[in-house]
């Protein structure tokens, strides 16, 4: 939406364009045509004069007679190399077009800025259109289209993000090993990690239906809510079996996922309270980041807080059985 382009408003201008063959007769270089045409013309500087203390710049320029119309301009004398002089016309086609009174240049070439707003879509998407329609259309020799403006910020700090990732799922997978002193145990709240995120993937899905930077800072988040409580879960679990001597099974999981319970709770309620203000004031200006982050993060702590309570427990029972087996045959 909002589609507009930067328009110039244009203005007569004398155009010389060098007849490359017609110079090179009378020895010409096409640099050597348009300043004299200029210095003709346009006029130009060569020096400064004082008098009386005061500096004034010395220009030459053609008399004003001699350029007050296109047919004097064509009349106009320029100096070959062997001597003499050639008229303008005789090496150039000289003309009266219509030239854009500003030219905005970037990385000294010409630039137009063509720009839209996107409203009901994913930014991403609405560029892969853009890049879609601009790839079936054929540009003069030397233009070209560059798009520019947020989509490529947000490509470039994506790239960073999923590096950022990478390493904070090994930072987690490497806490989660020493905390746990076992790899078994580590791989399975590692692999649970994923399942934290369903609730926010959902409520991305429908509250914007937009997985922008703030819903991945979101995710982030929620992986390290749900790891933390996570390691207080498996940590007490060991804990109950290790400093007060219950025997492992359903009863020493049932108290621990029951003693575990407020402090999960009490992480999500607060967290989720401190939320609610931004996904109130809804998608204002300012908040482009932050509701989608919060969005994330709600939906998030629900599934989370079930993963901890009900699943991470029962897959405790299950798996960290197997491994006490094992210790019962080896000392056996």
């Amino acid at each position: 939406i909002h589609l507009h382009v930067e328009l110039n408003e244009e203005i007569p201008q004398v155009q010389v364009k060098v007849d490359l063959e017609r110079a090179k007769k009378y020895g010409l270089k096409p640099g050597d045509v348009r300043r004299a045409a200029s210095t003709l013309v346009a006029g130009e500087e060569v020096g400064d004069i004082f008098r009386e203390g005061k500096a004034y710049d010395v220009n030459v320029w053609s008399v004003p007679r001699a350029r007050t119309s296109l047919t004097d301009i064509e009349n106009l004398l320029i100096d070959v190399p062997g001597g003499g002089h050639v008229r303008m016309k005789e090496v150039a086609d000289i003309r009266i077009a219509p030239t854009p009174n500003v030219i905005k240049r970037e990385n000294l070439a010409r630039r137009l800025d063509v720009g839209a707003n996107v409203q009901g879509r994913d930014l991403g998407a609405v560029m892969e259109d853009v890049e879609k329609a601009l790839a079936e259309v054929s540009f003069p020799h030397e233009y070209h289209p560059e798009l520019l403006g947020e989509h490529v910020e947000r490509q470039k700090v994506k790239r960073g993000m999923y590096l950022f990732i990478f390493f904070s799922l090994l930072g987690i997978f490497l806490l989660l090993h020493t905390s746990f002193r076992s790899t078994r145990l580590a791989t399975l709240s590692f692999l649970c990690l994923p399942m934290a995120l369903v609730g926010g993937v959902l409520a991305a899905y429908f509250g914007s239906g937009i997985i922008s930077l703030g819903s991945m800072v979101g995710f982030l988040t929620i992986l390290g809510i749900a790891a933390r409580n996570g390691i207080m879960m498996i940590n007490h679990f060991q804990h109950l079996e290790q400093e007060e001597g219950m025997e492992f099974g359903p009863e020493l999981v049932l108290r621990g996922a029951q003693e575990r319970l407020a402090p999960i709770l009490m992480t999500a309620a607060t967290t989720g309270l401190a939320l609610v203000p931004l996904v109130w004031a809804g998608n204002v200006p300012g908040h482009e980041i932050e509701l989608p982050m919060a969005i994330v993060i709600l939906g998030g702590l629900v599934t989370s807080t079930l993963l901890n309570l009900l699943v991470i427990p029962s897959l405790y029972l299950r798996f960290a059985s197997a491994g006490h087996h094992r210790q019962a045959e080896n000392i056996g």
